[in-house]
C-alpha cells in the first residue's frame, strides 16, 4: 500500500495541521497588530480546509470537499482581503491593550486548551482509532480549544474587529468539530451555517467601518458610556 493511502499517515498529517491551527490561535490571542491577527486567521483557515481535504480523500466523502472549497475560497482569501482593507480605510493597525494583558491572556488561553484536551479524553475510543473512519477523531481537543479560545478573544478585546476574529475562530473549532467527528452534518445544513456566519462577519465588518466614522474609534467599551 502506497503511503499516501496509508490511513495512519492521513492521521499523522492532520494532527500536524490540528497542532499549527492550535498555535496560530495562540499566536491571535498573544498578538496586537490587526493585519498579523487577519493574515494568521487565513492561514489558520487554508489549514482547516487542508484538513477537510485529507478527511474527505481518505473517507471517499465528495461532500467534504465542497466544505474545504468554501473554507479555502471564502475564510482562506476572501475575509481577509475584506478585513485587511477594512483595517486599510480605518487607519487603524493595532489594537488597544486588551481587559486581560497579553501574559495572562496567554496563560488563560494555555488553560483553556488544557480544559479541551480533558473533556477530548472523554470522547476517546481507543478501539475506535484505526481505519478511515477514524481519521480526526484526535484533533476534537484543538476543535474545543479553538472554541473556547475563540469565545475568550470575543469577551477579553475591545476593538470591534478582533472580535469579528473571535467569532470566525470560534466558528473555526465548530467546523473542525463538524468534519472531523461525524465527517461532515447534512451538506445544506453546514452550507447554511458557513454562510450564515460569513453574513454575519460582513454585517459586522460594515458596522465596525460606521462606528469609526461616527466616534472616531473601535473601542467597543466606549458605547456604554453613550446616553439616550
Amino acid at each position: 500500500m502506497e503511503f499516501w493511502q496509508d490511513p495512519q499517515f492521513g492521521a499523522k498529517i492532520i494532527t500536524l495541521m490540528a497542532a499549527l491551527v492550535l498555535v496560530l490561535q495562540i499566536l491571535m490571542v498573544a498578538q496586537r497588530w490587526l493585519v498579523t491577527n487577519i493574515r494568521a486567521f487565513g492561514v489558520q483557515s487554508l489549514l482547516l480546509a487542508a484538513v477537510a481535504a485529507t478527511i474527505a480523500y481518505f473517507n471517499h466523502a465528495p461532500h467534504i470537499y465542497v466544505v474545504a472549497v468554501l473554507t479555502l475560497a471564502v475564510k482562506a482569501i476572501f475575509l481577509p482581503v475584506v478585513l485587511e482593507r477594512l483595517v486599510t480605510k480605518i487607519e487603524i493597525r493595532q489594537e488597544i491593550e486588551p481587559l486581560v494583558n497579553v501574559p495572562v491572556s496567554v496563560i488563560v488561553t494555555g488553560l483553556l486548551t488544557l480544559l479541551a484536551y480533558t473533556v477530548a479524553e472523554s470522547f476517546h475510543r481507543p478501539e475506535e482509532a484505526v481505519g478511515p473512519a477514524a481519521l480526526g477523531h484526535n484533533v476534537l481537543a484543538v476543535a474545543i480549544a479553538l472554541f473556547l479560545i475563540g469565545f475568550f478573544m470575543m469577551v477579553n478585546r475591545r476593538k470591534a474587529l478582533t472580535q469579528v476574529l473571535g467569532l470566525l475562530c470560534l466558528e473555526n473549532g465548530l467546523l473542525l468539530a463538524a468534519i472531523s467527528l461525524t465527517y461532515g452534518m447534512p451538506l445544506i445544513v453546514e452550507v447554511g451555517i458557513f454562510f450564515d456566519v460569513l453574513v454575519a462577519a460582513m454585517v459586522l465588518a460594515i458596522l465596525i467601518y460606521r462606528i469609526r466614522e461616527t466616534f472616531d474609534s473601535m473601542d467597543v467599551s466606549r458605547l456604554s458610556r453613550l446616553r439616550g
